[in-house]
């Protein structure tokens, strides 16, 4: 996971994460990572339009994100 995170903040590559929020709310958003604290992302979020802070320990599932009508983002 941490790898993925790394390669959006240095190439500005959009992820699709799943993500529990603290309230116990599962949502799916695509983020484009900005920075990696220690245990936190901050990372613009599409889904809000606006720039969030994730919890990394729950982040349920994170993987490049697909664009549509093609199998995959072209690096």
């Amino acid at each position: 996971m941490k790898g993925l995170l790394l390669h959006s903040l240095s190439t500005q590559q959009p992820l699709e994460m799943i993500y529990l929020s603290d309230k116990g709310v599962i949502s799916q958003r695509v983020i484009i990572v900005e920075e990696i604290q220690k245990n936190k992302v901050v990372a613009f979020c599409k889904l809000r339009n606006q720039y969030r802070t994730f919890k990394i320990e729950n982040i349920l599932s994170i993987s490049i994100a697909r664009k549509k009508g093609r199998k995959a983002w072209a690096s």
